[in-house]
């Protein structure tokens, strides 16, 4: 019970030290950084066919393939992330730092499966399929939305970290000059 009072007193940093250097010195850093705008592109692109399509009836071939190619991103951020996230954390999903993010995330990697097995089936119908399709990007805009709230928080707490360090290393050599 004293662990609960003290972790909600001081919450847990979304980075330990280590977490942080195991973060900044893997490849799959570097991939998820690519990958992210690569598959947001591809969802705006692919919201303006699917949106097109709804409204007039033409290029629904494009619009399938656009939202296709975004679940395949989806899916390789995904497997990469889970690998990213062993590597920092130790667990390839629901590490503390990231649970709700990884959560949601389920929930639109259902949706575009969803999608998927809607178009390998034909049922719904296409308009149906496009529906379904704009239902899954608002879950992934929500979910993306998360991980850059979580970025931002990131980096507001490892300034805060690092502004502390430097306050207190410049307090420490005037306090021993006094004592």
């Amino acid at each position: 019970m004293h662990e609960n009072v003290a972790s909600s007193a001081s919450p847990r940093p979304l980075y330990t030290p280590e977490e942080r250097v195991r973060r900044d010195s893997t490849r799959w850093t570097l991939v998820q950084g690519i990958l992210a705008p690569v598959q947001f592109f591809v969802f705006l692109v692919s919201v303006v066919l699917v949106v097109r399509f709804l409204q007039t009836g033409e290029g629904e071939t494009a619009a399938t393939v656009s939202i296709v190619i975004k679940t395949l991103l989806l899916y390789t951020i995904m497997i990469t992330g889970c690998i990213w996230e062993k590597v920092v954390f130790g667990c390839y999903l629901f590490a503390p730092s990231f649970f709700w993010e990884d959560m949601f995330s389920m929930m639109v990697l259902a949706l575009h499966t969803t999608y998927l097995f809607a178009l390998y089936t034909g049922n719904p119908s296409v308009h149906g399929q496009m529906v379904l399709a704009l239902v899954a990007y608002v879950t992934y805009a929500i979910n993306a939305g998360q991980f850059l709230l979580k970025l931002r928080a990131a980096r507001l707490q490892h300034a805060k970290t690092t502004q502390q360090a430097a306050l207190s290393s410049s307090i420490l050599p005037s306090q021993g000059a006094h004592a």
